[in-house]
């Protein structure tokens, strides 16, 4: 099991002195009070989702894993100074998000993993006129190089919609970012990823 706080107590008995249906901002309260039970009990049922978050975005395990360590000591650290117990979630996947970008940041190469087929609704602007987009997304390793020459921010956008699927408006309040912007944002990654495509066949 994955220590988040890097110390001795593991998710298996994580949730010792928390029931069921326990209040979440309850829960807040006790880990800015320094509870690390209360603090796993949060990060427990968030764990998969933030580890697979990390992985279509840095591509392998062990940089996943790494970077859901460094967000979650980062919480730990820093949930002292949450003012909105009801917004953990947001403020988590923030930290998570920055901690992505920076292991994307300062490795010299990353090898993204590719954007699943199904996890772009059709109709999406991921393809040329008289194509379809299936046949861009089945063609793994073309999307994957083409990914990879994405920057950070713009892998980012594109996981938190068509792999997380989350929506615009969800995707701003994460990045805190207007509306407008975020989908502006989105607009943006996916025309890189259509001029990455072009790029990788030729």
């Amino acid at each position: 099991m994955m220590d988040v706080t890097g110390g001795s107590v593991s998710y298996a008995i994580a949730t010792k002195g928390v029931t069921e249906g326990s209040d979440e901002p309850a829960l807040v309260a006790r880990a800015q009070a320094g509870d690390r039970y209360a603090f796993d009990a949060l990060i427990g049922p968030r764990i998969d989702r933030l580890l697979r978050l990390a992985l279509s975005i840095v591509s392998n395990d062990a940089d996943a894993s790494d970077a859901v360590q460094e967000a979650c000591l980062h919480a730990w650290r820093d949930i002292p100074s949450l003012r909105e117990p009801d917004r953990f979630e947001a403020w988590l996947w923030r930290i998570a998000i920055n901690a992505c970008r920076s292991s994307l940041r300062t490795r010299r190469r990353s090898f993204v993993r590719e954007i699943a087929v199904d996890a772009m609704p059709p109709g999406e602007e991921l393809h040329q006129p008289g194509q379809q987009l299936g046949d861009h997304l089945s063609e793994t390793d073309l999307v994957e190089r083409a990914f990879r020459r994405l920057d950070p921010d713009k892998r980012t956008i594109l996981v938190l919609h068509h792999v997380e699927g989350r929506s615009v408006s969800d995707i701003a309040g994460l990045l805190r970012i207007p509306v407008g912007t975020a989908k502006w944002r989105l607009f943006s990654a996916r025309q890189a990823l259509e001029r990455a495509l072009q790029v990788e066949r030729r």
